[in-house]
C-alpha cells in the first residue's frame, strides 16, 4: 500500500487540514499518517483560535515516521511560524521524499491568519524550492507575488513568477474568479488550463485541502503531474457537488462519497 504523510495544523471540525488530508488519502487507497504543527479550534463558522506546536516536537514527529516508515508523498497544508517552517524544509531535506506537494494556507475563509505575515518570505525561501508543486489560491498567489490577479493572464503570470522562485510545478487554484472554475498549472513549460463550471453551494469548507491532498495521493499512485491535477480535479468537483449540510457555516465536502456511490450507500 502507496503511504502519504500530511505535516498540517488539526480542525476540530473534521473538515480541514490534518482531517481533511487524511480522509483525502484514505478515499484514494493510501495510509495517511500525519504531523501536526498546530491545533485550531474551528468550525463551518470561524477559526476561534490557533495553538502552535512546539518546533522540537514537530521534528520529533517527522524523525519517527521517517526512521520506521517509507513515505511515498509528503503533503504540507497549514503552518503558522517560522520556526515550524525552517524545522520542517530541514527535516524534510535530510530525508528527500520523492514528492511534496505545498498547499500555501494563509487565510481561513473567515479571515483568520492561519500563516503569520511575518513568515510569508521564509514560507517563499524554504519550502517553495523543495516543492514538487504548490498550489495556492487567488489571494495567496497574491501574497506571495505582491501583484493583483483579476483574470486566467493574470493567472499565467502569477504561476510564471512563483516557478520562478524554485518550485518544480505551480497550480493556482482560479475559484475566486468569476465564472467557471479554471486551474492554471505551468511546469516551467507550458500551461495547462483545468476547466469545470462552478458548483453552487456554501459547503466549501478544506476544499484547498482537499484538492492538494488528492493531488498528493496521485502522485504517489504512480502519475504523472498533468494526470494527478486532472484526476484530482475531477474527485474536487465530485466531493464538492455532494458535500455536506453539516453546521451552520460552510460545511465540509464529501470526501467518501465515491466510495459510498459503489458501496450502494447513495
Amino acid at each position: 500500500m502507496k503511504t502519504a504523510l500530511t505535516i498540517a495544523g488539526s480542525d476540530s471540525s473534521g473538515g480541514a487540514g490534518i482531517q481533511a488530508d487524511l480522509k483525502t488519502f484514505s478515499a484514494h487507497g493510501l495510509f495517511g499518517m500525519s504531523v501536526i504543527v498546530a491545533v485550531t479550534a474551528q468550525n463551518t463558522q470561524e477559526v476561534i483560535a490557533v495553538q502552535d506546536i512546539d518546533s522540537d516536537i514537530i521534528e520529533k514527529q517527522i524523525d519517527a515516521i521517517f526512521k520506521d516508515i517509507n513515505v511515498d508523498v509528503v503533503k504540507i497544508g497549514m503552518v503558522s511560524q517560522a520556526e515550524s517552517i525552517l524545522t520542517i524544509a530541514n527535516r524534510l531535506r535530510i530525508y528527500k521524499p520523492k514528492f511534496i506537494v505545498l498547499d500555501t494556507v494563509m487565510v481561513s475563509k473567515s479571515g483568520y491568519d492561519l500563516l503569520n505575515p511575518e513568515s510569508v518570505e521564509t514560507l517563499i525561501r524554504e519550502l517553495l524550492p523543495i516543492a514538487t508543486v504548490v498550489t495556492p489560491n487567488i489571494p495567496e498567489a497574491e501574497k506571495i507575488t505582491g501583484k493583483t490577479i483579476e483574470d486566467v493572464g493574470h493567472m499565467e503570470e502569477a504561476a510564471k513568477s512563483i516557478f520562478g522562485m524554485g518550485a518544480k510545478n505551480v497550480l493556482i487554484t482560479g475559484g475566486h474568479l468569476e465564472g467557471d472554475a479554471i486551474d492554471v498549472l505551468f511546469d516551467g513549460d507550458e500551461f495547462i488550463h483545468y476547466r469545470s463550471p462552478k458548483i453552487q453551494t456554501k459547503n466549501t469548507h478544506g476544499t484547498g485541502c482537499t484538492l492538494s491532498s488528492a493531488i498528493a495521493s496521485n502522485l504517489a499512485l504512480g502519475m504523472d503531474i498533468k494526470g494527478a491535477v486532472s484526476e484530482a480535479k475531477d474527485y474536487i468537483d465530485d466531493v464538492i457537488a455532494h458535500s455536506l449540510e453539516i453546521g451552520k457555516g460552510a460545511g465540509p465536502t464529501n470526501h467518501f462519497y465515491r466510495l459510498y456511490k459503489n458501496a450502494g450507500m447513495f
